[in-house]
């Protein structure tokens, strides 16, 4: 698909040029940085002249390896309102191609990296608690997962998308599929709002007129949006594994602290809409507790994976890299919360104390905040048993083959 907007050269901001049929370079090309210092080009081509080849790339002139961050782009990382308007794709994805021609891919040079986390944490207001996610905003969402999902996030700019991610934690957590009632790539708070059952498509306990992006959404049937597969390859970064490994912990504990006593969503009311009052109190909880776990399972996949084909160098300086950046253990209040506060703040709820045991066990730190949540509110036995048995088999299945 083409990226659309402005032409190569305007959105990289950088020369182009073709290698002649003697591997020099042409109008733009290799030597390009040279002609804009004469007293450095000469001294290169007098290094050439005598066979120095190796001079030019020992002093650092070039490196053909790396793109510049387009300096329109880099701009939006101090202007969040105008980075949300730039890269907004708009409901009909018009502005998708001119958006993605903002977001490159591959290594970046200098720190263009981490000022492109910066932009798309700035465009998402994933950062900003207590503020409601705009629609606008969840469509930039979408069109981050959908331009990334298969090209490589620049190295440098995985805690910026990691905290993109994290900031719609409800959203990005949730199990991804087709969504024939998707007709446009978020829906506005008013779409999202639960029906007289009190249920949703976008999860439970969400803020009222909070908008969602709508990764079921399919473009023309040639485009979709599937953050599981974002999710696992910015967790590479133990900073950005750090910020989703405690935003799903975070999540679990303020999911399971607005439950009832019998483990069930107290919004849900089946009987007041027809054709729902069959369905089992307990059947969503069960699916989010199972995608959370999902998702942590992804997580550890992914540092698992990592070691494995040697993306991960040093595990165990990956380990303790991920430990530092984590804020700690995360467990629900010991009694029923009623508050449906914006989805922004939940990745960023202070943490309870330092983590108790092996942080990458993952399911044993699950099943800590379970059972101290259960052991509060008195849970029945039966009911922490089939709750414990709904993450496990979460976990397992994407910590054994990760997302799907």
């Amino acid at each position: 698909m083409s990226n659309g907007g402005a032409a190569e050269g305007d959105v990289n901001g950088t020369e182009h040029g073709s290698a002649d049929d003697h591997g020099g370079a042409g109008v733009g090309g290799r030597f390009a940085r040279l002609r804009k210092h004469k007293v450095l080009a000469s001294s290169v081509a007098a290094a050439l002249a005598a066979g120095a080849v190796a001079v030019p790339l020992a002093l650092g002139v070039w490196d053909d390896s790396c793109k510049e961050l387009p300096a329109a782009t880099r701009a939006l990382a101090r202007d969040p309102a105008a980075a949300t308007r730039t890269l907004d794709p708009r409901d009909d994805m018009s502005r998708y191609d001119a958006a993605a021609g903002l977001l490159p891919t591959g290594r970046l040079c200098g720190d263009g990296g981490r000022v492109l986390g910066q932009v798309v944490d700035a465009a998402t207001g994933a950062s900003v608690p207590g503020k409601l996610h705009t629609t606008a905003q969840s469509r930039v969402v979408y069109a981050v997962s959908a331009i990334y999902q298969d090209a490589d996030v620049p190295p440098g700019a995985e805690p910026g998308v990691a905290r993109v991610l994290a900031g719609y934690v409800a959203d990005t957590t949730a199990f991804s599929f087709l969504d024939p009632d998707a007709d446009t790539p978020a829906a506005s708070g008013a779409e999202a709002a639960p029906d007289q059952a009190g249920w949703s498509r976008f999860g439970r306990f969400l803020a009222p007129g909070e908008a969602h992006p709508q990764f079921g959404f399919d473009h023309t049937g040639t485009l979709t949006a599937n953050p599981a597969r974002l999710f696992e390859k910015v967790a590479g970064d133990p900073e950005a594994f750090a910020i989703l490994y405690d935003a799903e912990r975070a999540y679990l504990a303020h999911y399971l602290e607005r439950l009832t006593p019998q483990g069930t969503d107290p919004d849900y009311h089946p009987e007041k809409e027809p054709g729902e009052e069959k369905t089992p109190p307990t059947h969503g909880p069960d699916r989010d507790l199972n995608d959370m776990a999902r998702r942590i399972g992804a997580l550890m996949y992914a540092r698992a994976n990592g070691a494995r084909d040697g993306r991960i160098a040093d595990l165990d300086s990956f380990d303790a890299s991920v430990r530092r950046h984590t804020r700690g253990a995360y467990r629900a209040a010991p009694r029923q919360v009623t508050g449906r506060p914006p989805m922004s703040g939940i990745a960023r709820r202070p943490a309870s104390g330092a983590v108790p045991g092996d942080l990458m066990d993952g399911r044993r730190q699950m099943f800590l905040t379970v059972d101290a949540w259960a052991k509060a509110r008195g849970v029945p036995a039966a009911r922490v048993s089939v709750i414990r048995q709904v993450l496990d088999d979460g976990y397992l299945a994407t910590y054994r083959y990760g997302s799907m």
